[in-house]
C-alpha cells in the first residue's frame, strides 16, 4: 500500500504541475478535477497503511517535487501532448494495479476494494484525456515513463 499512497501523491503532483502550464482552460480544469480525486485516493491508501500499521514513503516529498516537474514539462509541450502524458500514466498505472490486485491475499478485502475504485477513476482519467485530444506519445517517451515509475516503485517499496 506504500507504492500506492506513493503513486497518489506522485500523480498529484503530475496533475498540478500539467495545471499550471496548460495553456487551455478546459484541459486545466480537467487536470484540476483528476488532482481532486487522486487526493481521495492518497486519503484512502493513508488511512489504509495506518490501518495495516505501515508508514508511507519517506521519500515522499521527493516524488511530490520529481512529478510536479515532469507533470510541467509535459505541459510545456502542449495540452494535446500533455493529455497524451496522460493517458500514457493512466495506462500504466492500471497494470500496476492490476499486478497488485493480482498480489494481494485474497482475505485482504479492505486493500482490494480501494485498489479496484482507484483503477476504475484511473481509467476514466486516461479516456477523459484521450477524448479531450490528447496525442499518443512516442514509444521511446513511454519506455522512458515506465523505467522511471519502475525506480519509483521499487525504492518507494522500501524506503
Amino acid at each position: 500500500m506504500r507504492v500506492n499512497h506513493a503513486g497518489e501523491i506522485a500523480a498529484q503532483a503530475l496533475y498540478h504541475g500539467q495545471a499550471l502550464v496548460a495553456r487551455n482552460c478546459t484541459t486545466r480544469e480537467m487536470l484540476l478535477e483528476a488532482a481532486r480525486e487522486e487526493s481521495d485516493h492518497l486519503a484512502w491508501c493513508e488511512t489504509r497503511l495506518r490501518e495495516l500499521d505501515a508508514r508511507p514513503s519517506l521519500l515522499n516529498p521527493l516524488w511530490y517535487a520529481g512529478s510536479f516537474a515532469i507533470g510541467a514539462l509535459a505541459a510545456l509541450a502542449g495540452d494535446r501532448t500533455s493529455l497524451g502524458f496522460v493517458v500514457e500514466t493512466e495506462r500504466q498505472v492500471e497494470g500496476h494495479l492490476d499486478e497488485h490486485l493480482g498480489r494481494l491475499p485474497a482475505g485482504d478485502t479492505r486493500s482490494r476494494a480501494i485498489l479496484q475504485t482507484m483503477r476504475t477513476d484511473e481509467i476514466a482519467h486516461g479516456a477523459n484525456a484521450r477524448a479531450a485530444g490528447g496525442a499518443e506519445l512516442p514509444s521511446p517517451v513511454r519506455a522512458l515513463m515506465r523505467r522511471t515509475a519502475r525506480v519509483m516503485t521499487g525504492v518507494a517499496y522500501w524506503i
